[in-house]
């Protein structure tokens, strides 16, 4: 039976091949004669999986020595507090944290943020209903501010920087949990780089963090011990038992896009996607994105239809066709495709042509009653 293109936003499809991999050593890891969920964390059998999984992402990324890369819990809803107890104590610093306020996510960081210490939004597009990321040019940042917080890619308004910021001394942190492994990271401008797995990186339950080392080993009083990154760090991701079998799917993940040609090769692939849906859905009447062009999301594409009482009839179409969770987040409405990298362009390709089915189906009739 063929695979239906899976668009949700997450947890999102994963690569074919991985899967079948998964499927292969469920009961029985390369001859230890037990499935991987079943292996101690504290056994030489999954040391080698989690240490795999580190010096492969290491190799995509690129990822300096001078970070260290920490699998932890709790997603990037977690991460909101986790940052903000790591680093508001940090020496030469105050306690304001700085936000650019791009849409729902960074929304959600920055009121957690507000628990610890004072936020300053440096710049933020609600005012037009969050359609663009503002320019470097208008942020407004603080002095001597504990760190500086981006969503690099908001994946319910579908924006996205496409820009890489200069924001001086103090810690440049980015939540990159909907576009980590899409394109290469300068890791000499990003100092902490967190992301939830269930876009590109694998399964539900496990969450990336990506820390400079000297950043490492301020962790307020109250911080909780599982969560402070020194004790994160000198436990080797073990200071309890982390979820070991989405560290696993990961790094299968990461074997994948190795064999793809890395990151990228995501880029690549990834512009070629988005474009080619952005480019059908600007030449057409009936659909339309409201984002900025220039600060159009690669990864989520929100649209909406011109005739928004046909919403159920075309996601009811669309799953007949094997495209499946099209329909847009609550709180934004419309329709939303998730391009990330398990995504092949054979997906977006038929995503287009039901599209313009439809279109040629239902836009007569529309226009008919609108007169």
């Amino acid at each position: 039976m063929m695979r239906p293109y899976n668009f949700s936003a997450g947890p999102a499809t994963l690569p074919e091949s991985v899967l079948v991999q998964a499927a292969a050593e469920m009961c029985d890891w390369h001859g230890c004669r037990m499935s991987v969920m079943e292996l101690s964390h504290r056994g030489a059998e999954f040391g080698r999986i989690i240490e795999r999984a580190r010096n492969d992402l290491r190799d995509l990324l690129e990822i300096p020595e001078s970070h260290r890369i920490l699998f932890m819990q709790g997603g990037a809803t977690a991460m909101n507090a986790i940052i903000p107890l790591n680093l508001v104590n940090r020496p030469g610093s105050n306690a304001t944290m700085d936000f650019v306020h791009t849409g729902i996510w960074s929304g959600k960081s920055l009121n957690e943020a507000r628990k610890y210490g004072h936020v300053n939004i440096a710049a933020s597009s609600e005012k037009s209903g969050f359609l663009s990321v503002p320019e470097r040019s208008v942020w407004h940042l603080s002095d001597g501010a504990a760190y500086i917080h981006v969503c690099t890619n908001e994946t319910i308004n579908g924006c996205q920087l496409h820009f890489t910021p200069d924001t001086g001394s103090a810690p440049l942190v980015a939540d990159m949990s909907s576009e980590i492994l899409s394109r290469p990271v300068d890791f000499s401008i990003y100092d902490v780089v967190f992301a939830s797995a269930q876009k590109n990186l694998g399964p539900a339950g496990v969450t990336l963090l990506i820390v400079r080392e000297d950043l490492i080993g301020y962790a307020s009083p109250f911080c909780p011990s599982v969560f402070d990154w020194k004790n994160v760090v000198e436990s080797d991701s073990m200071f309890n038992t982390p979820p070991t079998y989405a560290i696993y799917i990961c790094g299968l993940v990461f074997r994948w896009l190795k064999k793809q040609g890395g990151v990228s090769r995501m880029e690549r692939e990834s512009i070629e996607k988005s474009s080619l849906l952005y480019d059908f859905i600007d030449r057409s009447d009936f659909y339309r994105n409201d984002v900025e062009t220039g600060s159009r999301s690669r990864m989520n594409v929100p649209f909406f239809l011109e005739d928004e009482s046909l919403n159920d009839r075309f996601v009811m179409e669309a799953s007949a066709h094997g495209l499946f969770q099209l329909k847009g987040h609550r709180l934004q409405g419309g329709m939303r495709a998730s391009l990330y990298n398990a995504m092949p362009i054979e997906g977006v390709k038929a995503l287009v042509a039901f599209m313009r089915d439809f279109e040629q189906r239902h836009w007569r009739l529309y226009k008919a009653q609108t007169g």
